[in-house]
């Protein structure tokens, strides 16, 4: 018989077993921010009749946030100034506090990330709040959703992604046609490896509505972030997650077999009647208690594993990022030297895709048969460094189907190396500015990539986590994969901007002739608009098959800007077309486009539109586009290029320690 003590030194164990493992769950009450969305477009005043509307609607939805559903919409409206907006929780933490948390946090935090903006969207992880100044309820934009991913890969992709994907497509299905349009499934990809997933969409979607979101979603996914072992995908209207790990508030049900499993063990025997037990009380004690300690020691270790993997998905996903060159940032993607060395035959001439101005591209084949493009840096090149660390930290937090995708980098002794997914067609100058292969750009084609650079820029600028200005637009930047879409690449000399930030100056001039704006070159000020009129020359060079420092129509030595301007101002812009597309274009898409490039390159940059607006006018005929001014163009002679002597010495007088301009960026000629 155990005596008292004995019993007594047992139970004081399990209590603080107990206590140690109730202080292994996280109790902050705190909501985990994601990501937000509010572009620039639609902004008010302060102390306007729209900020007090705002206030009014937000009130509102706080004091609502205990919703029964978990989902709140409402519509605050004055003459002229409707706010309409929508909170939405998790299905598995709605009638929580972590509800109403989030929902608190979130109506707190969005007016001051998104100062003064009419449209935002912002998430966290238990919720998401949505307002706007149009009206939004019932419908889901046509928006690429934002990426979170984890940055390890499945060892076995073609099988985790089929599993991936099925168990996406199934809770999309029962989340759409749910009351509460929510939805989770849990199976095991493996034996050793289970598989969460979850949707939803916010309650306001018809059952159709919310399913095309969902495919949406899914459709992006493959492009962006298939093989990752825990992904978030985040549209305003329905977000789809899916992990290796629970992230959410399990049922009851248990996790599906995987296929073969040997089939659950035959139910428990039923209790024993009523009555004294045989079973020595010594027995009893000495059975339960390990079995207990055993059973608790294993509940914190799972714990703090979840915790650890959740906290690393959720620092690599949604990190806030700076304007530091942290490597260690994106330090999951480290390629062995010795595996590109293998993937390109120790960088044979025979893979080499071409040659910029700090280093060569090669062909690459990894050891899973996977196509890449590797840029490997010049080792005498110290000013390419910078651009180097700055290129991989920016494109790797980047993710969008007309951004060009980074796979990883290697830095082992001098080698400075980036692999680049592979892009088949090259880049848009070997077709455009080719005799012999203009032709296989129709009008159809180049009316898709004209729309598709801008609504690469549009993120850059608008929806990216980061706000970045490229600087270095032209052809050879924009590489076509095998459907002739554009990706922009070669992102070496980008710059960060803050969320409230417009413009900034610089002491060294980057860029390439022909391309680089007015005030860029006079002044050393570079901002959004910088890349509107590099967009603007490129969108001309593209109608007309002709490079701009290249055209020289008269021994006036007139550049491609001057003549597209004179055209236009007689009338005739039509003769700006490229000879080979003179049977078979759309006369309005032309002119339109011809019109928005002009708009693009006008001198003064409060003049030149945002890249949202040309997005709009690229998609809707309906939008009256006003009338460009005469562009920025300059008076050149042939042997200099396109820029006057006046230029060039302002240009010059900016830095005099270095070249103040370059001819080319990191890859001038990537890929070939």
């Amino acid at each position: 018989m155990i005596n008292r003590q004995k019993m007594k030194n047992i139970t004081t164990l399990l209590l603080i077993i107990s206590v140690f493992t109730l202080l292994s769950f996280p109790t902050s009450t705190e909501a985990d921010y994601l990501a937000q969305l509010c572009p620039n477009t639609a902004t008010f005043t302060p102390n306007s009749t729209f900020e007090s509307n705002l206030n009014r609607l937000l009130s509102t939805l706080s004091s609502n946030a205990n919703h029964s559903t978990g989902f709140y919409n409402a519509t605050v409206q004055t003459t002229n100034n409707a706010v309409y907006g929508l909170f939405l929780c998790r299905g598995d933490v709605v009638g929580t506090d972590a509800c109403e948390t989030c929902v608190a946090t979130a109506i707190a935090e969005a007016p001051k990330r998104c100062s003064l903006k009419k449209q935002v969207v912002i998430w966290y992880d238990d919720c998401m709040l949505r307002y706007s100044n149009e009206l939004f309820f019932s419908t889901a934009p046509e928006l690429t959703p934002l990426y979170m991913w984890d940055m390890d890969n499945a060892t076995d992709q073609t099988r985790f992604n089929q599993v991936v994907e099925a168990s996406m497509n199934e809770v999309a299905t029962k989340a759409a046609y749910d009351a509460d349009k929510f939805a989770t499934k849990e199976e095991n990809v493996s034996d050793l490896i289970p598989l969460y997933s979850l949707g939803q969409c916010t309650q306001d979607l018809s059952a159709t509505a919310c399913d095309q979101c969902f495919r949406v979603a899914i459709a992006e996914w493959r492009i962006c972030c298939s093989g990752k072992l825990a992904v978030r995908l985040l549209h305003p209207s329905c977000n789809v997650r899916y992990a290796i790990y629970p992230f959410y508030a399990q049922n009851a049900t248990a996790p599906e077999p995987a296929p073969g499993a040997p089939p659950p063990p035959p139910g428990a025997p039923p209790p024993p009647p009523k009555g004294k037990s045989k079973i020595p009380t010594v027995t009893v004690v000495a059975i339960v208690v390990p079995i207990s300690v055993s059973v608790l020691l294993i509940v914190v270790g799972y714990c703090c594993i979840t915790r650890r993997a959740r906290k690393k998905y959720n620092q690599a996903a949604a990190d806030e990022p700076s304007g530091d060159n942290d490597i260690t940032t994106v330090g999951s993607l480290l390629f062995d030297f010795a595996a590109i060395q293998a993937a390109t035959s120790n960088f044979s001439d025979d893979h080499k895709l071409g040659e910029g101005g700090f280093g060569k591209v090669y062909k690459g084949i990894l050891a899973n048969g996977q196509e890449v493009a590797v840029k490997r840096l010049s080792r005498n090149s110290d000013q390419g460094t910078e651009e180097f660390k700055n290129e991989m930290v920016l494109v790797a937090k980047l993710q969008h189907r007309n951004l060009v995708r980074l796979l990883g980098f290697c830095l082992e002794g001098q080698e400075k190396i980036l692999i680049y997914e592979f892009v088949p067609n090259k880049s848009l100058d070997c077709f455009l500015f080719d005799p012999e292969k203009q032709g296989q750009l129709d009008w159809s084609r180049r009316y898709k990539i004209i729309s598709g650079i801008a609504r690469g820029i549009m993120y850059l600028h608008e929806d990216s986590r980061l706000r970045i200005i490229h600087r270095d637009l032209k052809a050879s930047n924009i590489l076509l994969d095998g459907e002739m879409h554009p990706k922009i690449s070669d992102f070496g000399m980008a710059r960060i901007f803050g969320v409230d930030q417009t413009q900034a100056n610089t002491n060294r001039i980057v860029g390439t002739f022909g391309y680089m704006s007015p005030e860029y070159l006079r002044h050393g000020h570079f901002s959004f608009k910088s890349d509107l009129y590099s967009f603007g020359v490129l969108v001309l060079e593209i109608i007309s098959g002709k490079k701009n420092s290249k055209f020289f129509q008269t021994d006036a030595a007139e550049d491609l800007i001057s003549h597209a301007w004179k055209l236009w101002r007689d009338g005739a812009s039509l003769e700006l077309l490229d000879p080979c597309l003179r049977d078979s274009h759309s006369r309005t898409e032309v002119i339109r486009c011809i019109h928005i490039g002009l708009l693009c390159v006008q001198e003064d940059p409060a003049n030149r539109p945002t890249m949202q607006s040309v997005v709009l006018m690229l998609s809707s005929y309906s939008l009256t586009l006003p009338s460009p001014q005469q562009p920025a163009f300059f008076l050149q002679s042939r042997a200099m290029g396109n820029m006057s002597e006046a230029t060039l010495d302002s240009a010059q007088s900016i830095s005099k320690s270095s070249p103040s301009v370059y001819e080319g960026s990191i890859t001038e000629v990537y890929p070939r």
